[in-house]
C-alpha cells in the first residue's frame, strides 16, 4: 500500500500570501517505507499524486499545532475525549469548541495533548479528499521528528514567503515557529537565532534543506553558536521514518468530514453511457407496454359487450371469457351435450380404451378395476396391484379421444391413473 506524505505550509505563510497556491513538498513511499517519488507541488495540484496513493499523511506545521501536557483522572477512552476541551481551555487564547483536541501519549502521569484549529485542518482535508478515495491522516509535524536525550532536534522548512522552524523538545513536547523575514537574506539568520531562543542553551542538531547547508552553517557562525548548532543536511527518508511514531493523528478528531468520499470525475462518462443505454431500452419497452395494455383493455371491453349483448341477464362481469365458457357449457349440459372433461364422458372414453387394450386372462377376463373418483374435472382409476395393465397401450387409446393419462403418485396397495381432458 502506498503512502504520499505532504508537508504543509503553516496558516501564516497561508494568510500573507494571500490565499495563493504555496509550495508543498510531497515524497511517495512504498508499503515498506521506501521512497520511491519526492518532488514540490501544491495542494491544490496534488489529485494525480492522490489518485497514485491509498494513504495520504498530512505533516501539519509544527507552527499550527499546539502542544499542552495535562492530568487526567482515571477514566474511559470516551470520556476522556469528551474532557480533554475543557481540561485545556484555560491553557488557550480561543474556544475550545472552535479547535481539535486530541490525546496522545501518557508519560510521568501527564497526556500529551494536540490542539488546531478546526477551520484550517477541515480546508487542509477538504483539498486533499476532493482529489480521491486515500484514506488520510493528519500528524504533527514536531512529533515527527526524533527525539533525543542528549540534545533538541530541529528543522527547518524554506519556500517563498518565509521559514517554518521545528522543535522536538522531548518525548512528549514539540513546538514550532513560522519566520516570515522582511528580506530573504536574513531568512537563515533569523531562523537560527529562533531556534537558539527555544532551545535554551542545549545542544541543537539542525535539519536544513540540502542546497541551504552552507547557509545555515555561515549564519551558526556567524551568530557564534558553531559549538552548540550541528547543521545537517534534511531528507524525506527521516519525515517517513519519524511518521510511523507520531502517537497522534489530527484527523480523528474530524470524524465523518474526514474519511475518503467517492470521486465522481473519472466515471462519469461511464455513468451518462449507462443512462443513455438505461433510456434507450427503458423507453421502448414502457411504449410498447402502453400499446399493449391498451390492446389488452380494448379486448376486454370487446368481450364484455359481446358477453352483456349474449347474456343480458348478467349484471356481475368479472370475467367475460371465463364466464362464456361456463355458460356455454352449462348449455350443453342442459342440452344432452355432455363436455370433454365431464365424468360421463371421461367415463364412457375410458371404458372404451381398457376394454380394446387392458389383456384378458386365462379366464377369459379383463383384470377388474378398484374404483373411479372423479375430482377438479379429472377421472381417478384405481387399479389392483396384482392387476397387468398395459399403461402405454391405455394412454395411446385415450389420446384418439383426445384425452390424456398419467401415473399419479402411488398409493400401498393401489395403482392411480388420471386423467384429464387433452388441451
Amino acid at each position: 500500500m502506498s503512502t504520499l506524505y505532504l508537508r504543509l505550509p503553516s496558516k501564516a505563510a497561508f494568510d500573507a500570501s494571500a490565499q495563493e497556491a504555496l509550495a508543498c513538498p510531497y515524497a511517495l513511499a512504498s508499503a515498506s517505507g521506501m521512497l520511491e517519488q519526492e518532488g514540490v507541488t501544491s495542494l491544490p495540484q496534488a489529485s494525480a499524486l492522490v489518485a497514485r496513493a491509498q494513504r495520504v499523511v498530512l505533516l501539519v506545521a509544527a507552527s499550527d499545532v499546539t502542544m499542552l501536557r495535562v492530568q487526567l483522572p482515571p477514566m474511559s477512552a470516551a470520556r476522556q475525549r469528551a474532557a480533554l476541551p475543557n481540561l485545556v481551555e484555560d491553557q488557550l487564547i480561543t474556544d475550545p469548541a472552535e479547535c481539535i483536541v486530541i490525546g496522545g501519549g501518557l508519560e510521568d502521569g501527564l497526556r500529551t495533548v494536540a490542539v488546531v484549529q478546526r477551520t484550517w485542518l477541515e480546508l487542509l482535508v477538504r483539498t486533499v479528499l476532493g482529489s480521491g478515495m486515500a484514506r488520510i491522516a493528519a500528524l504533527p509535524a514536531q512529533m515527527c521528528v526524533p527525539a533525543h536525550a542528549e540534545q533538541i532536534e530541529a528543522v527547518v522548512f524554506e519556500d517563498d514567503s518565509g521559514s517554518e522552524v521545528t522543535l522536538r523538545l522531548g518525548p512528549q513536547e514539540g513546538m514550532g515557529l513560522a519566520i516570515l523575514p522582511e528580506h530573504p537574506a536574513q531568512a537563515a539568520s533569523e531562523a537560527v537565532d529562533a531556534v537558539l531562543a527555544m532551545a535554551g542553551g542545549r545542544p541543537v542538531a539542525l535539519r536544513v534543506p540540502p542546497e541551504r547547508s552552507a547557509a545555515f552553517a555561515h549564519a551558526a557562525a556567524a551568530l557564534g553558536a558553531s559549538e552548540q548548532v550541528t547543521v545537517q543536511e534534511d531528507s524525506w527518508q527521516q519525515w517517513i521514518s519519524g511518521a510511523a511514531h507520531a502517537g497522534i493523528d489530527l484527523a480523528l478528531g474530524l470524524g465523518a468530514s474526514a474519511r475518503p468520499r467517492l470521486n465522481w470525475k473519472p466515471w462519469r462518462a461511464s455513468m451518462v453511457l449507462a443512462l443513455l443505454l438505461l433510456l434507450v431500452n427503458v423507453v421502448p419497452l414502457n411504449v410498447e407496454w402502453v400499446r399493449m395494455k391498451r390492446e389488452y383493455d380494448g379486448l376486454r371491453a370487446s368481450m364484455a359487450q359481446i358477453y352483456k349483448s349474449a347474456f343480458p341477464n348478467e349484471t356481475v362481469i368479472v370475467d367475460p371469457l371465463a364466464q362464456a365458457r361456463q355458460k356455454v357449457a352449462a348449455g350443453r349440459r342442459n342440452a344432452g351435450q355432455g363436455a370433454p372433461d365431464d365424468f360421463n364422458a371421461m367415463a364412457a372414453a375410458f371404458g372404451e380404451a381398457w376394454a380394446a387394450a387392458a389383456p384378458r386372462g386365462a379366464n377369459g377376463l379383463q383384470p377388474t378395476l378398484a374404483g373411479l373418483e372423479y375430482r377438479d374435472r379429472s377421472l381417478l382409476v384405481r387399479l389392483k396391484p396384482e392387476a397387468q395393465a398395459p399403461f402405454d397401450a391405455v394412454s395411446a387409446a385415450l389420446a384418439r379421444r383426445n384425452l390424456a393419462m398419467t401415473a399419479a403418485p402411488e398409493q400401498p396397495g393401489v395403482v392411480i391413473w388420471q386423467v384429464r381432458a387433452a388441451k
